[in-house]
């Protein structure tokens, strides 16, 4: 361990035990060396739980973003009913507009398929089920198309309507 005095700078190397009362050979200055403070255990212990928390967010965000691709690979479109709402047509028949969205989210540039709205009763039985066409051919990375859609069948004992696409409904 090195000692330097303070008052002449004058340097010395000593034994690490050594501690208490020293003078200077040069010019008689006494100084008290004390016992280095254990410092290092504590900056080891850090800087390991700051290794192993590091390791444990870099796992969550490796796992949670495989998740994710994953999610994105089965099913790369998704198609959501945003609103439904009842119009009566000229002959005085009520009937249901569809509104949704279709979004890709994926990766890849996706083409949108025909799309299909199903009417169920109050026991989740169909009622009917009627195919439309998108008003986008192709979604890119992250986008997404709105659409609307007036059934053609009355609102009669219809209680929970959904939108499916189509190329989806033959993969099952």
């Amino acid at each position: 361990m090195k000692a330097t005095c303070d008052f002449c700078k004058t340097e010395y190397s000593i034994d690490t035990s050594t501690r208490g009362r020293v003078r200077c050979a040069i010019c008689g200055y006494e100084w008290i060396i004390s016992p280095a403070a254990n410092r290092g255990a504590w900056l080891t212990f850090i800087a390991a739980a700051t290794a192993a928390l590091a390791a444990i967010v870099f796992s969550v965000a490796v796992i949670t973003r495989h998740q994710v691709r994953a999610s994105a690979a089965s099913r790369p479109l998704v198609a959501t009913v945003t609103d439904i709402r009842s119009v009566i047509d000229a002959a005085g028949v009520p009937h249901f507009v569809v509104s949704g969205r279709v979004t890709n989210q994926s990766a890849d540039i996706y083409g949108v398929p025909d799309l299909i709205i199903v009417s169920r009763d109050e026991n989740g039985n169909e009622i009917t089920r009627q195919k439309f066409m998108p008003s986008a051919t192709l979604l890119d990375s992250g986008a997404s198309v709105d659409f609307s859609h007036t059934l053609s069948a009355p609102c009669d004992g219809v209680k929970k309507i959904t939108v499916e696409l189509k190329d989806q409904m033959d993969r099952q």
